[in-house]
Protein backbone atom coordinates (compact mmCIF):
# COMPACT_ATOMS: atom_id res chain seq x y z
CA UNK A 1 0.00 0.00 0.00
CA UNK A 2 0.93 3.43 -0.93
CA UNK A 3 1.75 5.66 1.97
CA UNK A 4 1.79 9.86 2.53
CA UNK A 5 2.69 11.42 5.25
CA UNK A 6 1.15 15.16 5.73
CA UNK A 7 1.74 18.36 7.23
CA UNK A 8 -0.58 20.73 8.78
CA UNK A 9 -3.29 18.32 7.44
CA UNK A 10 -5.91 20.03 9.96
CA UNK A 11 -7.45 22.37 7.15
CA UNK A 12 -7.11 23.60 3.76
CA UNK A 13 -5.07 22.04 1.17
CA UNK A 14 -3.72 19.76 3.46
CA UNK A 15 -6.93 18.33 5.29
CA UNK A 16 -8.25 18.26 0.91
CA UNK A 17 -5.27 16.50 0.18
CA UNK A 18 -5.37 13.53 3.13
CA UNK A 19 -8.93 13.19 2.27
CA UNK A 20 -8.06 12.46 -1.25
CA UNK A 21 -5.48 10.54 -0.97
CA UNK A 22 -7.10 8.51 1.58
CA UNK A 23 -10.29 7.69 -0.92
CA UNK A 24 -7.51 6.43 -3.71
CA UNK A 25 -6.22 3.68 -1.09
CA UNK A 26 -3.42 5.53 0.22
CA UNK A 27 -2.32 5.15 3.94
CA UNK A 28 -2.03 8.24 4.96
CA UNK A 29 -0.40 10.35 8.14
CA UNK A 30 -1.43 13.77 8.98
CA UNK A 31 0.22 15.83 11.25
CA UNK A 32 -0.53 18.93 12.31
CA UNK A 33 0.17 21.21 15.53
CA UNK A 34 -4.38 21.51 15.78
CA UNK A 35 -4.58 17.79 16.74
CA UNK A 36 -8.50 18.47 17.29
CA UNK A 37 -9.24 19.37 14.10
CA UNK A 38 -7.26 16.19 12.45
CA UNK A 39 -9.22 14.39 14.67
CA UNK A 40 -12.35 15.88 13.29
CA UNK A 41 -11.08 15.47 10.07
CA UNK A 42 -10.48 11.90 10.01
CA UNK A 43 -14.22 10.82 11.31
CA UNK A 44 -15.37 11.31 7.64
CA UNK A 45 -12.70 8.77 6.32
CA UNK A 46 -14.25 6.14 5.13
CA UNK A 47 -11.62 3.37 6.04
CA UNK A 48 -8.94 3.28 8.85
CA UNK A 49 -5.64 3.69 7.00
CA UNK A 50 -4.61 6.67 8.36
CA UNK A 51 -2.11 7.73 11.51
CA UNK A 52 -2.55 10.92 13.41
CA UNK A 53 0.49 13.00 14.69
CA UNK A 54 0.68 16.08 16.99
CA UNK A 55 3.93 18.01 15.12
CA UNK A 56 5.20 21.25 15.57
CA UNK A 57 7.45 21.80 12.19
CA UNK A 58 9.89 23.81 13.93
CA UNK A 59 10.68 21.14 16.38
CA UNK A 60 13.11 18.58 14.98
CA UNK A 61 12.46 16.04 17.56
CA UNK A 62 8.69 16.01 16.85
CA UNK A 63 9.36 15.52 13.55
CA UNK A 64 11.54 12.81 13.86
CA UNK A 65 9.33 11.20 16.30
CA UNK A 66 6.15 11.14 14.43
CA UNK A 67 7.87 9.73 11.45
CA UNK A 68 9.63 7.10 13.18
CA UNK A 69 6.12 6.38 14.56
CA UNK A 70 4.43 6.37 10.99
CA UNK A 71 7.06 4.30 9.23
CA UNK A 72 6.57 1.85 12.37
CA UNK A 73 2.87 1.46 10.59
CA UNK A 74 4.18 1.55 6.84
CA UNK A 75 6.94 -1.17 6.97
CA UNK A 76 10.11 1.99 7.39
CA UNK A 77 8.64 3.67 3.79
CA UNK A 78 7.46 6.37 2.82
CA UNK A 79 6.22 6.93 -0.36
CA UNK A 80 5.22 10.71 -0.44
CA UNK A 81 6.34 13.74 1.69
CA UNK A 82 4.18 16.00 1.57
CA UNK A 83 5.27 19.34 2.94
CA UNK A 84 2.37 21.63 3.22
CA UNK A 85 2.75 23.42 7.04
CA UNK A 86 2.61 27.02 6.42
CA UNK A 87 1.16 30.32 7.70
CA UNK A 88 0.70 33.42 5.72
CA UNK A 89 0.67 37.43 6.91
CA UNK A 90 0.24 39.95 4.65
CA UNK A 91 0.89 43.82 5.88
CA UNK A 92 3.44 46.03 4.75
CA UNK A 93 7.08 44.89 5.49
CA UNK A 94 7.68 47.09 8.46
CA UNK A 95 4.16 46.93 10.01
CA UNK A 96 4.80 43.26 10.61
CA UNK A 97 6.82 42.82 13.44
CA UNK A 98 10.63 40.53 13.75
CA UNK A 99 8.53 37.64 15.48
CA UNK A 100 6.12 37.30 12.49
CA UNK A 101 8.09 37.38 10.40
CA UNK A 102 10.50 35.35 12.14
CA UNK A 103 7.55 32.72 12.59
CA UNK A 104 6.85 32.68 8.80
CA UNK A 105 10.38 31.49 8.08
CA UNK A 106 10.30 29.26 11.21
CA UNK A 107 7.17 27.42 9.89
CA UNK A 108 7.22 27.95 6.33
CA UNK A 109 11.17 27.31 6.11
CA UNK A 110 12.51 25.68 9.26
CA UNK A 111 9.45 23.63 9.07
CA UNK A 112 10.40 22.14 5.55
CA UNK A 113 13.99 21.55 6.12
CA UNK A 114 13.16 19.73 9.80
CA UNK A 115 10.89 17.07 7.88
CA UNK A 116 13.27 16.53 5.16
CA UNK A 117 15.83 16.03 6.88
CA UNK A 118 14.17 13.65 9.54
CA UNK A 119 12.12 12.07 6.58
CA UNK A 120 15.31 10.76 4.30
CA UNK A 121 16.55 8.11 5.51
CA UNK A 122 13.27 6.29 5.26
CA UNK A 123 12.76 7.57 1.94
CA UNK A 124 15.57 6.33 1.02
CA UNK A 125 14.65 2.86 1.61
CA UNK A 126 11.83 3.18 -0.66
CA UNK A 127 11.85 2.83 -4.22
CA UNK A 128 10.85 6.22 -6.26
CA UNK A 129 10.14 7.89 -3.19
CA UNK A 130 8.70 11.80 -3.81
CA UNK A 131 9.09 15.04 -1.55
CA UNK A 132 6.63 17.28 -2.42
CA UNK A 133 6.70 20.84 -0.97
CA UNK A 134 3.93 24.15 -1.22
CA UNK A 135 5.77 26.60 -2.95
CA UNK A 136 3.46 29.69 -4.59
CA UNK A 137 3.40 32.12 -7.01
CA UNK A 138 5.18 34.57 -4.92
CA UNK A 139 8.69 32.06 -5.15
CA UNK A 140 8.13 33.51 -9.18
CA UNK A 141 9.21 37.53 -8.08
CA UNK A 142 9.19 39.13 -4.48
CA UNK A 143 5.40 40.19 -3.55
CA UNK A 144 4.91 43.68 -2.13
CA UNK A 145 2.97 42.98 1.18
CA UNK A 146 4.10 39.32 1.21
CA UNK A 147 7.97 40.39 1.73
CA UNK A 148 8.83 37.22 4.35
CA UNK A 149 6.51 34.98 3.11
CA UNK A 150 7.95 35.18 -0.31
CA UNK A 151 11.13 34.82 0.81
CA UNK A 152 10.29 31.90 2.38
CA UNK A 153 8.80 30.65 -0.94
CA UNK A 154 11.56 31.09 -2.54
CA UNK A 155 13.63 29.45 -0.06
CA UNK A 156 11.74 26.34 -0.75
CA UNK A 157 12.35 26.54 -4.36
CA UNK A 158 15.74 26.60 -3.94
CA UNK A 159 15.77 23.54 -1.23
CA UNK A 160 13.27 21.56 -3.72
CA UNK A 161 15.88 22.28 -6.67
CA UNK A 162 18.95 21.37 -4.60
CA UNK A 163 17.60 17.85 -2.85
CA UNK A 164 16.61 17.17 -6.63
CA UNK A 165 20.11 16.59 -7.64
CA UNK A 166 21.38 15.72 -4.07
CA UNK A 167 19.25 13.74 -3.73
CA UNK A 168 18.50 11.67 -7.55
CA UNK A 169 21.32 9.53 -6.35
CA UNK A 170 19.18 7.61 -4.02
CA UNK A 171 16.16 7.09 -6.15
CA UNK A 172 14.45 10.51 -4.12
CA UNK A 173 12.26 12.94 -6.04
CA UNK A 174 12.02 16.24 -5.02
CA UNK A 175 9.50 18.72 -6.45
CA UNK A 176 6.63 21.49 -5.53
CA UNK A 177 3.54 22.71 -6.87
CA UNK A 178 3.33 26.43 -6.80
CA UNK A 179 -0.37 27.67 -7.03
CA UNK A 180 -1.28 31.03 -7.03
CA UNK A 181 -4.10 32.40 -4.23
CA UNK A 182 -6.33 29.14 -3.10
CA UNK A 183 -9.75 29.49 -1.32
CA UNK A 184 -8.40 27.92 1.95
CA UNK A 185 -8.63 29.55 5.44
CA UNK A 186 -5.24 31.35 5.10
CA UNK A 187 -6.75 33.20 2.59
CA UNK A 188 -10.41 33.93 2.95
CA UNK A 189 -9.23 35.11 6.54
CA UNK A 190 -6.81 37.71 5.70
CA UNK A 191 -8.15 41.30 6.15
CA UNK A 192 -5.83 43.30 4.48
CA UNK A 193 -6.29 45.77 1.55
CA UNK A 194 -3.10 44.63 -0.30
CA UNK A 195 -3.63 45.76 -4.24
CA UNK A 196 -2.43 42.48 -4.75
CA UNK A 197 -4.98 40.49 -3.10
CA UNK A 198 -7.38 43.05 -4.81
CA UNK A 199 -6.02 42.10 -8.28
CA UNK A 200 -5.35 38.20 -7.90
CA UNK A 201 -8.75 37.07 -7.56
CA UNK A 202 -9.12 33.41 -5.81
CA UNK A 203 -10.14 30.75 -8.63
CA UNK A 204 -8.69 27.71 -6.85
CA UNK A 205 -10.20 25.51 -4.27
CA UNK A 206 -8.18 23.38 -1.34
CA UNK A 207 -9.31 20.22 -3.73
CA UNK A 208 -8.29 21.67 -6.87
CA UNK A 209 -4.63 21.42 -5.41
CA UNK A 210 -4.79 17.97 -3.89
CA UNK A 211 -5.33 16.99 -7.45
CA UNK A 212 -2.60 18.60 -8.80
CA UNK A 213 -0.60 16.98 -6.13
CA UNK A 214 -1.98 13.26 -6.56
CA UNK A 215 -1.03 13.82 -10.16
CA UNK A 216 2.86 15.21 -9.22
CA UNK A 217 3.04 11.99 -7.54
CA UNK A 218 3.34 10.47 -10.81
CA UNK A 219 5.70 12.71 -12.86
CA UNK A 220 9.22 14.10 -12.84
CA UNK A 221 8.21 17.89 -13.02
CA UNK A 222 10.89 20.07 -10.46
CA UNK A 223 7.84 22.99 -10.19
CA UNK A 224 4.42 22.52 -11.05
CA UNK A 225 3.20 25.79 -11.54
CA UNK A 226 -0.75 25.51 -11.34
CA UNK A 227 -3.61 27.07 -13.84
CA UNK A 228 -2.47 28.09 -17.28
CA UNK A 229 -2.39 31.71 -16.53
CA UNK A 230 0.50 30.69 -13.42
CA UNK A 231 2.68 28.29 -15.82
CA UNK A 232 2.49 31.12 -18.95
CA UNK A 233 3.40 33.44 -15.64
CA UNK A 234 6.38 31.61 -14.85
CA UNK A 235 7.93 30.88 -18.07
CA UNK A 236 7.41 34.53 -18.67
CA UNK A 237 9.02 35.77 -15.73
CA UNK A 238 12.23 33.22 -15.88
CA UNK A 239 12.84 35.07 -19.55
CA UNK A 240 11.74 38.35 -18.80
CA UNK A 241 14.61 41.35 -18.15
CA UNK A 242 14.12 41.87 -14.28
CA UNK A 243 12.93 45.34 -15.29
CA UNK A 244 10.03 44.63 -16.65
CA UNK A 245 8.88 41.49 -14.09
CA UNK A 246 8.90 44.13 -11.80
CA UNK A 247 6.49 46.47 -13.51
CA UNK A 248 4.56 43.46 -13.81
CA UNK A 249 4.67 42.81 -10.26
CA UNK A 250 4.05 46.69 -9.59
CA UNK A 251 1.03 46.84 -11.89
CA UNK A 252 -0.63 44.04 -10.20
CA UNK A 253 -0.02 46.04 -6.53
CA UNK A 254 -0.75 48.97 -7.67
CA UNK A 255 -3.85 48.56 -10.08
Amino acid sequence: MNSIFITGAASGIGAATAKYFSDKGWYVGLSDINIDDVQNLTATFTNDRYSIHEVDVTKSTQCRKALKEFTDKTNGKINVLFNNAGILTVAPFAEITPAQHGKIIDINVKGVINMSHAAFPYLKMTPKAHVISMSSASAIYGIPDFASYSASKFAVRALTEALNIEWESDDIMVSDVMPPFVSTPMVTTLTSDSGILKNSPVKLSAEDISKEIFALTESRELHRPVTTQMKLTWQLTRHLPAKLARQIIKKLYTG
